[in-house]
């Protein structure tokens, strides 16, 4: 049979589902993202059960790890996935992580284990307010580098082309779909096997004979899990970072002083470049995190003529998406990859 996977923008599924039957809503995670537009994670999240609300019978498959999903009470029936992978340990997350406040007694949320952010095995020290069991769990870490990941879901080992724990979130959400569909094990694991690195997820490419790779940032979750996949990176490489305030990127642009730059310093950059609508933020944020001798430029121009220069062979570019899409399309004209989502 055919089925319909469409991506949907978390304010319009209320505008969609009306129109259609689903059958699974597939909800992966909410952090602090264009806050301009959306507000706080707890309004995200309402538009979207506001949604699903219009498909009572359609199932919610949501990340169990995320403590917001488990949050309120929905008709619909739900399901849930998650890393099972760690031994219990008690612990807590960083204290300027958003969304570990318990729904029911306002106590901070304690943790046997966690991924990344406020994901994990979490519980309420105070009242009886807990991570749910999970339908479809990670239960081995294998290999994580800069070119893939191995590990396991449910006893059974897979691998995809694409590096970082998040990235494994998605294909755990992906099986979990897929076997709620009745797909087999040994169909999903071609598919992972054919996953393709797209627009701005570590998209690589050759600018003459440097070696390039772009990442997307517009959250500080997202940004601190671009410097997590960057510290697989064993050589040294440049790097360019580029910040605009357009209303796709999100016109707020306070989010970079919760991003890990000083976790950026850290690792083997020896030449850094920033560019960008609000380039001066940028430098000012950088400088902090302990970044000195940074080349600006106003151009893309000159930042490929940057790369084309550089002392490295890798070079990895950070941006927010309007920047990313007209960089691409700079790179295009010059002849280094195809216009397109899908280079």
């Amino acid at each position: 049979k055919n089925i319909a996977v469409l991506e949907v923008d978390e304010a319009t599924i209320r505008h969609i589902t009306p129109y259609i039957e689903p059958k699974l809503f597939v909800f992966t995670n909410i952090f602090r993202d264009q806050m301009d537009r959306f507000g706080e994670i707890y309004t995200t999240y309402q538009l979207m059960l506001d949604g699903a609300a219009f498909a009572p019978s359609a199932t919610i498959l949501a990340n169990g790890d995320a403590p917001i999903f488990n949050s309120v009470d929905t008709p619909n029936p739900r399901e849930y996935f998650g890393f099972n992978n760690a031994e219990d340990s008690e612990m807590m997350a960083h204290y300027n992580t958003d969304g570990v406040l318990c729904p029911h007694c306002q106590s901070i949320l304690h943790y046997k284990s966690i991924t990344y952010s406020n994901l994990g095995k979490y519980y309420c020290p105070k009242c009886d307010f807990k991570r749910p069991e999970l339908n479809y769990a990670v239960t081995a870490l294998n290999e994580l580098s800069l070119t893939g990941s191995s590990f396991d879901i449910d006893g059974t080992s897979f691998s995809i082309p694409i590096a970082g724990l998040y990235n494994i979130y998605n294909a755990l959400a992906a099986y979990s779909a897929a076997k709620f569909f009745g797909l087999s094990t040994e169909e999903i694991q071609e598919g992972f096997s054919k996953a393709q690195r797209v627009f701005g997820r570590q998209e690589t490419f050759d600018v003459e004979d440097k070696e390039v790779m772009l990442n997307l940032i517009k959250n500080p979750v997202g940004f601190n899990q671009i410097v997590q996949l960057l510290s697989y990176e064993k050589e040294p490489f440049s790097l360019g970072v580029l910040l605009n305030d357009n209303p796709a990127d999100g016109q707020d642009v306070s989010w970079i002083w919760d991003g890990d730059f000083e976790g950026l310093h850290a690792l083997n950059a020896i030449d850094t470049a920033i560019s960008g609508i609000r380039v001066e933020d940028l430098g000012v944020r950088m400088e902090v995190a302990g970044f000195e001798n940074m080349k600006v430029f106003k151009t893309n121009a000159e930042l490929i003529d940057w790369i084309r220069k550089a002392p490295t062979k890798k070079v990895n570019v950070l941006a927010t998406y309007t920047a990313l899409l007209d960089l691409r399309k700079d790179f295009a004209k010059e002849g280094y990859l195809k216009e397109g989502m899908n280079g």
